[in-house]
């Protein structure tokens, strides 16, 4: 895989302050946010998108969503986020380094997906 902005944050190459850090996974600001709270939970071992994730990233997926979890109350959000994952071009990802969008701190329209 070749290197992304977000490896290249990981990496320390790249200047973005950590809203959360752990041994797994960083968390960083949206540089275009589409709701008041917008972080992006991205995990330090590469996968392009979620479906190239394998038997071996159960743990790291399972962690992410964990994580997203101690985030939210972190923000203290954690009563009302929304977590997006988009698979390929055509989903909306742009940046190939799987990664979660956290939102909150706006109502979502029930059956809207941002």
């Amino acid at each position: 895989m070749s290197d992304t902005i977000f490896s290249k944050i990981i990496a320390g190459e790249i200047p973005a302050p950590r809203v959360y850090e752990d041994e797994h996974c960083i968390c960083i600001n949206d540089i275009s946010p589409q709701a008041p709270t917008h972080v992006l939970i991205i995990p330090k071992k590469p996968i392009a998108k979620l479906a190239d994730a394998q038997d071996e990233h159960q743990a790291l997926l399972g962690h992410l969503m964990l994580a997203a979890g101690k985030i939210a109350r972190q923000l203290g959000v954690d009563d009302a986020f929304r977590l997006i994952v988009n698979n390929g071009e055509g989903a909306g990802q742009t940046v190939f380094h799987l990664h979660l969008h956290l939102l909150a701190g706006k109502a979502f329209a029930e059956g809207s997906l941002a």
